[in-house]
């Protein structure tokens, strides 16, 4: 296995933290002066440390549900199981985002961010006090966690759209804690400002050695691209801004650049001809096995890491992981995929509210759940980061080379062991920078003719989608079966939900769908501080509701407007900071009030 063991280190980050989770007010800022005494910040190790510890904190059970709620299930692709009991998970299925709603908590992700605003403002005291701790040293540590608390904050924006910004650190009891929000375009130009830093000084991806996990756990200066990629994308689709989806295009450019470089470098000498392209994309029999079984692939560019001993995923193990009824840990899962991943459509590239595959010789329609392909299956329980190998085949055909002979009915009783469940979460990998590129490039496009834009948003697409595919097949993407943007604009989307299923992607994806085609979306001027919204692109609308087998009328109609695209601030924070303003279309009642 690629992985090495690093929560020695994230095991002893906890000893330092331990002490920092029993509160629940505004922000969920601890104070530290009840774990780290005046003594502490004196040495090299003490930084590190807190750098280590501000990381396990990113991995907490409740960013990675978070990652997963926030990101996917209120999307298209995920589903309740039907007999998990959960009034919040209904609650949000029927758009009634309450309040009260446990998932609408934003505590977890403000710890993680002032755990690196205290590493921010105390590390360059160290220098100081210990040779060993190197201005470089400092440079590193300061890069390290601006990219980090970038990514909280990049989150909380998507989430909430207009958030609390500080770059203040809260240690002690006695600190005033009352921030007022802030408009995202002040938020995510913070961070792109942050991220510029944090590119100059943090370390090259592959600087610390070959098969070191830390080239993909911890940020990068490819994962800060990502993330500036992922940034730009998100603001042009809602600015409608050509020089964002020129910089998103630009960050991506440079993330292959340096892959190709790096791959190049390591294996000079020893490269097959498949290899011998920009991408390096792992091949298709392998590719399953090796990003979502064993991890830190060579296409990972950012992932968070669990090593089943000193931690376990249990967020992502106990939303996706279903056990068959003969196991001792027998569980059931709180989320299922959508029936929608459950047989093909050859027009599904075509066209809003189809199934997600065209082609059953796509491996991702076998690999990505359980029963795929079973017409008598009413729930997918997902293999995606469940399956403990790379395919599963008929009894009867043991070769991979046809997907279609794989067992339709395969149950979930394949799946890996529950105790010391280790998978870790990809935040970015290549082929997601590859399609942000592509959309990106159908924004660009001037009009319908401007080709060379589309057909390079089309190749790209291409080589993600023609990597899944069985061998020796016909029916791979047709570039004149997309002759306009609007066309070009859902491949990307369709091949997005392909490749990234169930990874924390989808509902973004479609928010940056709907945002572009919106007007009257203004960036610097906070919701609650607008009387009148804009309404929401309702063939955005239908992607979301098609997953529900009645009722997606109802659903759709609740979401009217701009406000229903994000969740209302967790009503105990408005409590406890008077300068908070509710989400506008909530009020913190126990029924959802619409404007």
């Amino acid at each position: 296995m690629k992985r090495n063991n690093i929560f020695k280190l994230f095991a002893m980050a906890a000893m330092l933290v331990a002490g920092l989770s029993s509160c629940n007010d505004f922000l969920t800022i601890y104070p530290t002066d009840k774990t780290i005494g005046e003594d502490f910040w004196k040495t090299k190790e003490d930084v590190k440390g807190m750098v280590t510890g501000a990381y396990a904190s990113m991995i907490s059970y409740d960013c990675q549900t978070r990652a997963i709620i926030w990101g996917a299930y209120r999307s298209d692709e995920l589903v309740k199981y039907k007999n998990y009991n959960s009034t919040d998970l209904d609650n949000i299925s029927a758009v009634n985002l309450l309040p009260q709603n446990g998932y609408n908590s934003w505590g977890a992700f403000y710890d993680v961010i002032n755990r690196c605003n205290i590493v921010l403002n105390h590390a360059g005291d160290v220098m100081e006090l210990d040779p060993a701790f190197t201005k470089g040293d400092y440079d590193e540590t300061r890069a390290q966690m601006l990219a980090l608390r970038s990514l909280c904050y990049f989150y909380l924006v998507r989430a909430f759209r207009d958030v609390p910004y500080t770059s203040q650190s809260y240690e002690d009891d006695d600190q005033v804690m009352s921030i007022p929000q802030m408009a995202p375009d002040s938020v995510l130009q913070n961070c792109i400002n942050d991220l510029e830093e944090a590119e100059r000084y943090i370390m090259k991806s592959g600087a610390y050695g070959e098969n070191s996990w830390r080239n993909v756990g911890y940020f990068t200066r490819d994962a800060v691209r990502a993330l500036l990629a992922d940034i730009y994308l998100w603001r042009g689709s809602i600015n409608h801004s050509q020089a964002d989806y020129q910089k998103c295009i630009q960050y991506v450019d440079q993330v292959i650049k340096d892959k190709d470089e790096y791959f190049n470098t390591v294996n000079a000498g020893r490269m097959t001809t498949i290899e011998k392209d920009a991408y390096h994309l792992i091949d298709r029999d392998d590719a399953f096995g090796d990003i979502f079984v064993e991890g830190n692939s060579r296409e990972s560019i950012l992932e968070w890491q669990y090593d089943g001993s000193s931690n376990t995923n249990t967020a992502l193990e106990n939303l996706y992981y279903e056990t068959g009824s003969s196991s001792a840990h027998a569980t059931t899962s709180a989320l299922m995929a959508s029936q929608l991943f459950n047989s093909v459509d050859e027009k599904a590239n075509e066209e809003q509210g189809l199934k997600i595959y065209q082609s059953k010789n796509d491996y991702r329609f076998w690999y990505n759940v359980y029963d795929a392909n079973n017409p008598e299956a009413t729930e997918l329980s997902i293999r995606k980061m469940v399956s403990p190998r790379t395919y599963v085949v008929s009894s009867t055909n043991q070769s991979s080379s046809d997907p279609t002979k794989f067992t339709a009915g395969e149950k979930q009783t394949n799946s890996r062991a529950f105790d010391n469940y280790r998978q870790n979460w990809i935040v970015y990998r290549l082929t997601d920078l590859m399609l942000m590129k592509a959309e990106a490039l159908v924004q660009t496009a001037a009009n319908d003719s401007d080709r060379v834009a589309l057909d390079q948003a089309f190749n790209l697409v291409q080589v993600v989608n023609k990597r899944s595919m069985a061998k020796n097949v016909s029916d791979t993407l047709q570039m004149n079966s997309f002759p306009d943007r609007e066309s070009m604009e859902l491949l990307v989307l369709a091949e997005r939900e392909r490749e990234l299923c169930f990874e924390g992607k989808r509902w973004f994806d479609l928010m940056r769908y709907c945002y572009r085609h919106m007007n009257g979306v203004d960036l610097k001027t906070k919701l609650a501080d607008r009387t009148e919204w804009p309404s929401l692109y309702a063939p955005m609308l239908s992607m979301i509701v098609r997953k529900f087998e009645t009722g997606g009328e109802a659903v759709s109609y609740k979401m009217k407007s701009e406000p229903f695209l994000y969740w209302p601030i967790q009503e105990r924070e408005i409590k406890v900071n008077y300068l908070l303003k509710q989400n506008p279309v909530f009020e913190q009642e126990k029924t959802t009030q619409k404007y």
